[in-house]
Parts: structure tokens; C-alpha cells; sequence
């Protein structure tokens, strides 16, 4: 039963980001369209890429602190490794978002 809370909340989270992510952007004005769609896609794919990392993320901590508490080091160890793979796909969705705001700029 103290697991619900958590359950919950993942859900919550999940349906936020779902939200988030299929939100439409705001639509400009911009010299070649084909150019403004990649911007968008870009900078898409780097918000999914961001969510994921974090949540990736979140559940290597989850699985490092009950790897701790379990006295399971290998559990441990895998935690660390989705918290570093979360990492970096974090930072990759951080580079793409930047990188459609450059596009877009570029193309006003």
C-alpha cells in the first residue's frame, strides 16, 4: 500500500509530460517552411529526448538506493548506469532543443 503514492504519481508525471510533449508550438512567420518544420522536429525530438533522460534518470536512483538497501551491489551498479545513460541523453535532447532554436533564429 505505501507504493501507491509513488504509482500515482509516476502516472501523473507520464500524463504531464505526455501533455507537454504534444503541445503545439507557436507558429511564426519565417522565411522557408521547410526549414521552420526541421527547427520543429529538432527541437521535438530533443524535449522526448530530455523526458526520457530524466526519467531514466530517476529510475537508476531508484534502483541504486534499493540496490543499497536490498545489499544487492550489482542491482546498485545498475542504477549508477541508467543514471549515466540518463544523463547523456538528457544533455543530447539539451543540444537538439538548442539546436532548432539556432535553426529557427537563423531563419527568421
Amino acid at each position: 500500500m505505501k507504493s501507491l503514492p509513488w504509482i500515482l504519481a509516476a502516472v501523473g508525471l507520464g500524463l504531464a509530460a505526455y501533455v507537454v510533449i504534444n503541445t503545439p508550438g507557436p507558429e511564426y512567420a519565417t522565411g522557408n517552411d521547410s526549414i521552420e518544420d526541421v527547427a520543429r522536429r529538432t527541437s521535438a525530438w530533443g524535449s522526448k529526448n530530455r523526458i526520457a533522460g530524466t526519467g531514466r534518470n530517476l529510475g537508476g536512483k531508484l534502483k541504486e538506493g534499493i540496490g543499497n538497501l536490498a545489499g544487492n551491489p550489482d542491482l546498485a551498479n545498475e542504477g549508477v548506469v541508467d543514471q549515466v545513460a540518463g544523463s547523456v541523453k538528457d544533455a543530447a535532447g539539451s543540444v537538439a532543443q538548442a539546436a532548432g532554436e539556432t535553426i529557427h533564429e537563423f531563419n527568421r
